[in-house]
């Protein structure tokens, strides 16, 4: 997959809708605990590590490595048909969270470690959707 190109638009709502508009925004946003400082993802009312109900969106370095992926050979989501095979990741972010991603690489060029930066493709004006390219 050389460019991401938006084909399924999620319908976020609630936390999972801010989420989304601070990436439409062109920022990669995730909550922290304002008690115990630990960075968070997916979104939530509490944290699970200490319980507080206290949080801010914060915005994120954008850099991380890929923790595992898999890769898709078979066109079982037809809009997706044309990008086989196309991997999905797991990026692990220096803050902490791991997001799972599109990752714009050839399959056979991913390795455990492989250093990455988030970019951003707009879906709306409210939704933003986040994928990862090799660093250089």
């Amino acid at each position: 997959m050389s460019d991401f190109v938006p084909r399924i638009v999620p319908s976020p709502d609630g936390l999972t809708a801010e989420f989304y508009a601070h990436l439409a925004g062109g920022e990669l946003r995730l909550q922290r605990c304002d008690e115990c400082e630990r960075w968070r993802h997916p979104p939530r009312i509490l944290c699970a590590a200490c319980g507080s109900a206290r949080w801010t969106w914060r915005q994120v370095s954008g850099r991380g490595s890929v923790y595992t992926w898999t890769v898709t050979h078979q066109a079982l989501v037809p809009p997706f048909a044309d990008d086989l095979p196309y991997a999905v990741a797991v990026v692990e972010l220096p803050e902490g969270p791991r997001l799972v991603t599109a990752v714009c690489v050839a399959p056979d060029a991913l390795r455990i470690g492989l250093p990455v930066e988030v970019r951003i493709a707009p879906a709306s004006d409210a939704i933003g959707l986040h994928y990862f390219v090799p660093r250089t």
